[in-house]
């Protein structure tokens, strides 16, 4: 009897510890992570569609997008990606349920970023051309030059 009530107890505070563990490690995602997360998603499923058989020739229809989240002209390579993608040329493409599905998720990041995390997020660049290349170059600020100058 003594021994069945030690299991039980040891079973109870092993459930607590594990319950605690879990609750503690559930924190709601910020903004910022939020937005991250599903940029990252977003960059996947186009990686996708222009992988597969069935999405490629509807893909190639897409601008070219990578995705980053401190530069601050993706809101409106977002707002011309989803101009885009609900007027495709063809029915088919509109409807195929991947680019549906890209297109919730463009939606759903475009609203984050300017509802939810409205001046929340901080923008490092403004180098427009790196959201359609994936290469993004240094650009210095007229307060950087300034500075850059100065020390010449």
């Amino acid at each position: 009897m003594l021994v069945r009530h030690a299991n039980m107890r040891l079973v109870t505070c092993i459930f607590i510890f594990l319950t605690v563990m879990c609750l503690t490690s559930c924190a709601p995602p910020t903004c910022y992570s939020r937005v991250l997360d599903l940029s990252k998603e977003i960059m996947d499923i186009l990686d996708k569609l222009h992988k597969s058989d069935r999405t490629k020739t509807c893909a190639e229809m897409l601008p070219k997008m990578f995705l980053d989240v401190h530069n601050s002209c993706m809101m409106p390579k977002l707002r011309d990606f989803m101009y885009v993608s609900e007027n495709l040329p063809t029915e088919y493409c509109r409807e195929r349920p991947r680019i549906r599905h890209l297109k919730r998720k463009v939606q759903a990041l475009y609203t984050i970023i300017n509802r939810v995390c409205y001046r929340e997020l901080v923008f490092h660049t403004d180098d427009c051309e790196a959201l359609e290349t994936g290469h993004s170059s240094p650009r210095y600020t007229e307060d950087r030059l300034q500075l850059l100058e100065d020390d010449n």
